[in-house]
């Protein structure tokens, strides 16, 4: 399985849900929250992480549905 991290990003029709490092969006929202509960399904699905950017392209929040370790480091 695919643990490829998922991104919410700005688009010119709205929101779009990419995959890290690919060049084609997943799918195309016309809310960031629609967006982000598309992006949140697949993130789920692949046990990795969904990362949230705000209007300026900068990371606001992420979230990781992986194994992450316990206790998390720093």
């Amino acid at each position: 399985m695919s643990h490829q991290n998922q991104h919410v990003a700005s688009h010119s029709e709205g929101w779009a849900v990419r995959g890290e490092g690919n060049q084609k969006v997943t799918s195309v929202h016309q809310t960031q929250c629609e967006a982000i509960e598309a992006g949140r399904g697949i993130a789920r699905n692949q046990e990795s992480e969904l990362l949230i950017h705000g209007e300026n392209g900068q990371i606001r929040e992420r979230n990781s549905y992986g194994n992450d370790p316990c206790p998390p480091k720093g």
